[in-house]
């Protein structure tokens, strides 16, 4: 064993700088409230509208325009989703800690647009695609360069993405803070109204813009939202004079690293039993702790010989330590507290594998459905996701206005249930709603079967396109519950100065389902014939659905063992947030 003596550490109390402190912070004259909501939700707004506007009908485009095979097809559009789900980990970093939340989504915007430009002249531009095909002819596949201009686009949609997507739910959050006595308005109201509004922008996108690529071309249905980003950097950079900015506290990432080698350097010391021999230093930590100073909790109890303060760190009550050595109570909490989201962080990523089918072989199977709403009019393949759409909307606004209400009668919590069982009830629903997909599946093959078109893979099936409703809808529903539930939680439950870094968790679960989707997929399609490239009449799309059930009951029951357990995030200040933590842990 090392030699090395415990120090007691000097505890000062500075309870009256920090409170000082987050007041200039968090109530900035009449900068933030409910007056910038219009400029921050218009800029996520025109992000999904182009999201949505292209990866819904992608699979589509890239069959169709590209002739590329189906599960190649599949794969891009998870692989793209799952790297523009991603890139908010380093859009996250850079508004953390260098440039703030406001010049990254400003800047972020402007890439997305880049990207944008670049698809549509890609659609606009017949050198930029392979010929067309028609009937039984032999389709040629888009050539290299033709793919590599695509990939570009989306590479440059995706790095955009990633300084939007964590950044401005968190931003806006910010401009309502709860402390703020003269903006009340609670966040998990804003949350419900942000999701409603993005997923309104995702309503147009799957009906209006969706029928104009199909039906008038691509270059319009992608030039659509693409006029619609810039129009989005315009409406956001006019609201710079009423936002509520707050300075980025330097790298989450670096204080993370900062408490694991300290940590690590003192792992042969024995552990404190009473915390108030931790070092604390609240005015090092007042930069990053607005909302207060974070408890030290009983758990990970390894890392708090972090904040053990020895002989050798020499660090006096004035001078401000080697933080690779010695860390305060603040900081090591703040890294438990993002060790105890990734469990729960972690049951997101089958969800986000069950959703991707949505845009992929869900809307294959619509694709060989009657489509017809009257004898003249087709609904488009891609805009059965309307009916995911609207019931998200339906739920959300019933959420908000009807069972909130009734749920506080009976848990007496503000917000009806607590975010983690609201996040159950997406789990369950998500469940039913792939258990779904697989029964239809086999209603529409036995149609196919009936009327002799197993063989005949471009055919009609003399079966409703509705019949893939139910599914839609109940994925709708579960995101409803699960996607706003999970935001939520990783904006509470993440330290103050980490929340565009937590978000980006929220983001990082969907990049993980989607590449866990990938992979699946070229698996079974290696080893089994469930996933035909040419002909899903063959194969046996239910087994794949079910397998992805099964998979989900399993994950089903890892997450309630996880919300059982979890322990929520103890202010020493904000007896708010404290005690609200307390009253929903006990109802988990």
């Amino acid at each position: 064993m090392e030699n090395h003596s415990i120090a007691t550490a000097t505890l000062e109390n500075k309870d009256s700088f920090g409170d000082d402190q987050r007041s200039k912070t968090l109530v900035d004259n009449n900068k933030g409230g409910i007056k910038t909501m219009p400029f921050v939700i218009v800029n996520d707004m025109c992000e999904k509208l182009a999201m949505v506007g292209f990866t819904k009908n992608m699979v589509n485009y890239l069959t169709i325009q590209l002739h590329m095979p189906l599960t190649k097809a599949a794969n891009t559009v998870t692989n793209f989703n799952g790297t523009s789900s991603l890139t908010p980990l380093l859009g996250a970093f850079i508004a953390d800690s260098y440039a703030g939340k406001f010049w990254t989504i400003t800047v972020a915007t402007t890439i997305y647009l880049m990207g944008m430009i670049v698809l549509t002249l890609s659609a606009a531009m017949p050198k930029l695609r392979p010929p067309p095909c028609e009937g039984n002819q032999v389709c040629q596949e888009a050539n290299g360069s033709q793919t590599a201009v695509l990939y570009l686009a989306l590479m440059l949609a995706a790095l955009g993405s990633g300084g939007i997507r964590p950044c401005v739910a968190a931003f806006g959050a910010e401009q309502l803070v709860e402390e703020d006595p003269r903006h009340p308005k609670k966040t998990w109201v804003f949350f419900n109204w942000y999701y409603f509004a993005v997923t309104a922008a995702a309503l147009i996108a799957a009906t209006l813009l969706v029928y104009i690529q199909d039906h008038v071309g691509w270059s319009l249905g992608l030039g659509i939202p693409t006029i619609a980003m810039a129009f989005s950097i315009v409406v956001f950079l006019i609201g710079y004079p009423l936002y509520r900015n707050m300075d980025p506290a330097g790298s989450p990432y670096t204080r993370v690293f900062q408490v694991c080698i300290a940590a690590f350097r003192k792992r042969k010391i024995p552990s404190i039993s009473d915390p108030k021999l931790l070092y604390v230093n609240e005015e090092l930590d007042a930069s990053i702790s607005t909302d207060g100073m974070l408890h030290n909790t009983k758990q990970f109890k390894f890392l708090d010989k972090a904040a053990i303060v020895t002989e050798e760190d020499g660090v006096k009550p004035s001078e401000k330590p080697n933080f690779w050595r010695l860390s305060t109570v603040h900081r090591v909490e703040e890294l438990k507290c993002i060790v105890r989201m990734l469990p729960i962080w972690a049951a997101g990523i089958i969800f986000s594998a069950s959703d991707a089918q949505q845009n992929t072989f869900s809307l294959q199977q619509a694709n060989t459905m009657n489509k017809h709403l009257t004898k003249s009019f087709e609904i488009p393949s891609a805009s059965m996701s309307v009916f995911s759409i609207l019931s998200m909307l339906t739920m959300i606004a019933l959420y908000d206005r009807v069972l909130v209400h009734v749920a506080r009668r009976f848990t007496g919590i503000d917000r009806g249930i607590t975010f983690l069982q609201r996040m159950g009830i997406g789990f369950f629903l998500q469940i039913l709603a792939t258990l779904v997909a697989g029964i239809v599946e086999v209603k529409r093959k036995q149609a196919a079967s009936a009327n002799g078109l197993i063989d005949s893979p471009k055919s009609q099936i003399p079966i409703s396109v509705f019949w893939l409703a139910p599914q839609y809808s109940l994925h709708g529903i579960a995101e409803a519950f699960l996607a706003i539930g999970h935001l939520e939680f990783f904006y509470n439950q993440a330290p103050e100065s980490m929340r565009s870094t937590a978000t980006s968790l929220f983001w990082a679960s969907i990049s993980a389902g989607n590449y866990t989707s990938t992979l699946l997929v070229t698996v079974v399609h290696k080893y089994t014939d469930w996933l035909p490239n040419r002909n899903l009449n063959k194969g046996k799309l239910e087994y794949f659905y079910w397998m992805i059930t099964g998979f989900q009951v399993l994950n089903f029951v890892y997450y309630l063992i996880c919300a059982k357990f979890y322990t929520f995030k103890a202010l020493q200040s904000n007896k708010i947030e404290y005690n609200e933590g307390v009253e929903l842990s006990s109802q988990v």
